[in-house]
């Protein structure tokens, strides 16, 4: 380290195997760091220089810290890494990156690891292996569907349960698809291709195909939860939003003995019809101080999808916030009016 009058700087050793992931295509990572943390990062004999004010170029090594653990221990440096590393490397939190890398889930029947990637993902995982029923909220691209889905399957690979049960509402999003052709399975299936896309992904179709054979993985729309017992099943209740309060209940009243129930469900996209209650809001007011069960609650920070799907969120709800700040400001008004 040393300092002088064009800036403070930092050496950190970096094998030029880690380098190329970590710098990105065309040095895209690297360059997001240097304007980040307006510092100059140079890439000399085997490792990098930092420069910059004092303060954020040993943020700035830090994040570079936790990015070489991550490619030490195999992981592909990804955007979403890299803007994550950067959120927590602000906030002086640069640890957490490296610890929650150590939880792995599963692997896909690729052999890729499912790991958290941000902390209110980790504190979504903890809550499902510590609880009997959780609910994971938040937007779009979170993770919530797909890390319940690779819980329920390590949990029936272990034997903790015997069958895996996952359902949703059938409620279009926003359109009329009018009468769907086909039998009972085929006007279904649209409604919930969204979980055998992650069962495939994660178990390998023929892995998927013999264990809905034998009936040891269902899928199947809420509907149809009415009037059964769930023992020993790992469930999973998804597009929790558009359950009306009867529905939700009716869904948690199911469940029986040697179960886990995991709800997902985004409060900001609803599909139901103007003035209905939706269930979710009503379990979050009523079940929220009641043992055993855990709310997650997952934010843009938690968005693990493209980073402009992070953006978009992040716009949408600004956007909602002044919203809701126009209308009380209006109602305001009228009441000084009255």
């Amino acid at each position: 380290m040393s300092s002088s009058e064009t800036g403070y700087s930092i050496r950190i050793d970096m094998p030029s195997q880690h380098m190329q992931k970590i710098f990105g295509m065309q040095d895209a990572y690297v360059k997001k760091l240097e304007r980040y943390f307006q510092v100059a990062i140079v890439d000399r004999n085997g490792g990098v220089t930092i420069t910059g004010r004092e303060e954020m170029a040993r943020k700035a090594a830090g994040v570079l810290r936790q990015l070489i653990v991550l490619s030490e221990r195999g992981n592909e440096i990804e955007e979403q890494s890299v803007d994550y590393a950067i959120a927590m490397g602000m906030e002086e939190k640069e640890q957490v990156l490296e610890q929650i890398d150590t939880d792995c889930i599963c692997h896909t029947a690729g052999g890729k690891p499912i790991k958290p990637k941000t902390l209110g993902q980790k504190t979504y995982v903890d809550a499902m292996r510590n609880n009997m029923i959780v609910f994971g909220l938040g937007p779009a691209g979170t993770g919530k569907t797909y890390l319940a889905m690779a819980m329920a399957i390590t949990a029936f690979k272990n034997n903790e349960v015997s069958r895996i049960i996952l359902t949703r509402p059938a409620i279009e999003a926003g359109e009329k698809l009018g009468f769907l052709p086909g039998d009972l399975q085929s006007k279904v299936d649209p409604y919930l291709r969204p979980l055998y896309d992650a069962l495939y992904q994660i178990m390998g179709a023929e892995s998927f195909s013999k264990n809905m054979e034998k009936g040891l993985i269902e899928v199947a729309p809420l509907a149809y939860m009415r009037g059964r017992t769930l023992d020993n099943a790992y469930i999973i209740l998804d597009e929790a939003q558009n359950t009306t309060p009867a529905q939700m209940k009716m869904f948690l009243t199911r469940i029986g003995f040697g179960s886990k129930v995991v709800v997902t469900g985004d409060a900001s996209q609803k599909d139901l019809p103007a003035g209905t209650k939706s269930g979710l809001d009503v379990a979050a007011k009523v079940l929220g101080k009641i043992e055993g069960i855990a709310f997650c609650s997952l934010t843009n920070k938690d968005v693990v999808r493209h980073p402009l799907v992070q953006k978009i969120v992040k716009a949408y709800d600004d956007y909602e916030a002044k919203e809701k700040g126009r209308s009380r400001e209006k109602y305001g008004k009228r009441q000084t009016r009255g």
